[in-house]
């Protein structure tokens, strides 16, 4: 079974409660594109990821609101904010992990913990999973091939859910090491 493997660049989910802290009472998100997974999108609103030793400027909200904050980052990224070790985690799995501040235009809030690199993983739906013969939270490989260059990614997470539509994220690391270009092909490898 083939699916399309798309790059997760660095982004930040956050509470409704720290939305209006970063953008004002009221604030909501807007749509900016909608993502692969049904109801996600990357939001206009865009923040400051400031950690020990430096920033990173104009950093993507992923929508909807949450209910817990959560900046997901590379590992590059986490050596250039300062914040190492950073843990490669699940979305979601935020138990201690480090925090940060991150600015908006209307202010500054401190999350104790979930700046987390995310763990490799591939969304699917329930018929998509037993189609590919895979359960929630097995690990699996894929192998991508872009341009005669071919990798295999070990320690990928199966996410099945029926929220969920079949893609795979690697983070901006992983996707240069492949390279790939935004989005291509992955097969799983049992």
């Amino acid at each position: 079974m083939e699916f399309i493997v798309e790059t997760s660049a660095r982004h930040v989910h956050v509470t409704q409660q720290d939305l209006e802290t970063l953008f004002g009472k009221g604030a909501q998100l807007s749509v900016k594109k909608e993502l692969s997974q049904p109801g996600q999108f990357a939001s206009n609103e865009r923040v400051t990821i400031v950690g020990p030793k430096r920033e990173l400027a104009n950093v993507s909200i992923l929508g909807p609101v949450r209910s817990a904050t959560q900046v997901e980052i590379s590992l590059t990224d986490a050596r250039k904010l300062g914040i190492a070790p950073c843990p490669i985690r699940e979305s979601g799995d935020l138990e201690g992990t480090p925090g940060c501040v991150l600015r908006g235009p209307a202010g500054e809030v401190t999350i104790e913990k979930g700046v987390i690199a995310a763990k490799r993983h591939i969304h699917f739906n329930p018929d998509e999973a037993k189609e590919a013969g895979v359960v929630d939270k097995q690990v699996v490989s894929v192998k991508v091939d872009y341009n005669g260059r071919s990798l295999i990614f070990g320690d990928v997470v199966c996410r099945v859910s029926p929220k969920y539509a079949l893609a795979m994220h690697v983070d901006t690391d992983e996707s240069n090491a492949a390279p790939l270009p935004g989005t291509v092909d992955g097969e799983i490898i049992l």
